[in-house]
């Protein structure tokens, strides 16, 4: 077993009307969308943390109920007997903070002098375009789950329902865990996921209140799915210090972004001295927003190119790098708290299985951020490169491993899947376990095998299980202020 530390975590449970709100909110406004023939890009390959499920995902096939089982999935001899995901919220608006940038880089276009040669000689002025092209983001959508969103929640209910049919069984529905982050697209994700899993049962009926729903509205949960807004030492030496990414304040002045500052502000037509990497990586990612909510390829996607895109994409990859993956030790050990969690979900169906009794909770869904998954896969050693990710060897780090969107685009999901095999050899033997990210099976860290027995997935794991102590890893080191000589 586990330490007791960390065990009993405090759970705020959201107000039942409060959830119930954004459930309706959320059935009434969807219809359950067949999939659509997907717009495209060049550049979809490259919008980091902004990337769409379907372009880091490519292998889904259209009907959700009829997912590709990826051929290294246990079965016949092993049942699976307890899930534990941990799932991204789904697609989502720009921040109101991504909207101003966008409405200053708009207004920059509309204020400036057009190239009457260009126009005289018909060519396109693209400057032109961008500036009568709508600005339809209003500050209120802030950050907020869209319709493309709930979709992605309803068919990735539906894709793991069909994989595991006896873990989310018509009888396992009313123990179903559902635990979220506070943060109205992680909730109204939990909610449009719940909505999947009633088509899934109920196919053509409408879905009733949340409050009528057996399994219950999600819990609310910050300490455990925004645990990075509880540690003192993170939010002080990495959130809040101003050189804690100096790599990426040194990227956007060095080669690589100035050449595209000039370039775009050439293709735009305006001056240079208006521009900076802020901006320009708000248009590149307005190319990603229109894709992903509207489907719509924009002229904001003509002003880059895929050498462009593939700089921006590592501009984004060294905030993930040195803000929530390998950058800062605390970034990553700040999220042992929910790897702890995971183990003891998992320790305790163990424990149910070998006495005969009935798992109590065979499926928990966890709905948080790209922020909580990132530093989770990085505490298990996960897309660690040998070099640090640093302003200066962008072109040593082509190959990178880490690279932020095809690890955590939106719905991204990671997935533990206890077994208990019947015709086990040995006792240890007896219970295995395999993880999945987004869908597929994520050889082990250390093994590079598919399938660990839990004892030594455990027992790998033992550093990290036993020393975590919240309260003493997040402390804030004490400083000596006494005037003894």
């Amino acid at each position: 077993m586990l330490p007791v530390a960390g065990r009993l975590l405090a759970v705020t449970v959201a107000p039942v009307a409060a959830l119930a709100v954004a459930l309706v909110s959320s059935l009434s406004r969807c219809s359950l969308l067949e999939p659509e023939d997907r717009v495209v890009s060049v550049l979809s390959p490259y919008f980091g943390t902004k990337t769409r499920y379907e372009d880091a995902n490519p292998g889904l096939l259209p009907d959700p109920e009829v997912p590709r089982r990826d051929p290294e999935l246990l079965e016949e001899t092993c049942t699976p007997v307890q899930l534990v995901a941990l799932i991204r919220h789904g697609t989502r608006y720009p921040t109101a903070k991504q909207i101003r940038k966008l409405r200053q880089l708009h207004g920059l276009l509309q204020a400036r002098a057009p190239d009457e040669g260009t126009r005289a000689a018909g060519g396109r002025d693209l400057g032109a375009a961008l500036a009568d092209w709508p600005l339809w983001y209003a500050d209120w959508m802030d950050g907020q789950l869209v319709e493309k969103g709930r979709q992605d929640m309803r068919q990735l209910a539906l894709r793991l329902a069909s994989l595991f049919p006896a873990l989310f069984s018509r009888e396992n529905y009313g123990r179903l865990q559902l635990v979220t982050s506070s943060k109205h697209r992680c909730v109204d994700s939990g909610a449009a996921f719940l909505q999947g899993l009633w088509q899934y049962y109920h196919p053509g009926l409408p879905p009733p209140d949340v409050s009528d729903m057996e399994c219950g509205p999600p819990r609310i949960n910050d300490k455990l799915m925004r645990f990075f807004d509880h540690c003192e030492k993170f939010l002080t030496q990495v959130e809040r210090n101003s050189t804690a990414l100096y790599h990426v304040e040194a990227f956007k002045t060095g080669p690589e972004m100035q050449n595209i500052l000039k370039k775009v502000a050439a293709v735009l037509q305006v001056p240079v001295n208006n521009l900076n990497a802020d901006l320009i990586q708000v248009a590149f990612f307005t190319c990603s927003f229109d894709l992903a909510i509207k489907g719509v390829k924009s002229p904001w996607c003509d002003v880059f190119d895929i050498d462009d895109a593939k700089v921006l994409e590592y501009l984004n990859d060294l905030k993930q790098y040195w803000k929530r993956g390998y950058g800062y030790t605390i970034n990553s050990r700040s999220s042992c708290i929910l790897f702890q969690d995971i183990f003891q979900h998992l320790d305790k169906a163990v424990e149910q299985k070998q006495s005969s009794q009935p798992v109590s909770s065979p499926v928990i869904l966890q709905f948080g951020h790209a922020e909580t998954l990132l530093p989770l896969l990085s505490l298990m050693g996960y897309f660690k490169d040998k070099e640090p990710l640093t302003a200066y060897n962008y072109k040593e780090q082509m190959h990178r491993k880490f690279r932020s969107g095809h690890i955590v685009p939106y719905a991204s999901n990671l997935i533990f899947v206890l077994y208990h095999c019947k015709n086990a050899k040995t006792p240890k033997e007896e219970f295995q376990v395999q993880m999945l990210l987004n869908e597929k099976v994520l050889p082990l860290a250390h093994s590079q095998e598919t399938v660990s027995l839990y004892d030594d997935l455990k027992n790998h794991y033992k550093d990290i299980l036993q020393s975590c102590q919240i309260s003493e890893d997040c402390e804030l080191p004490k400083v000596n202020t006494s005037d003894e000589l």
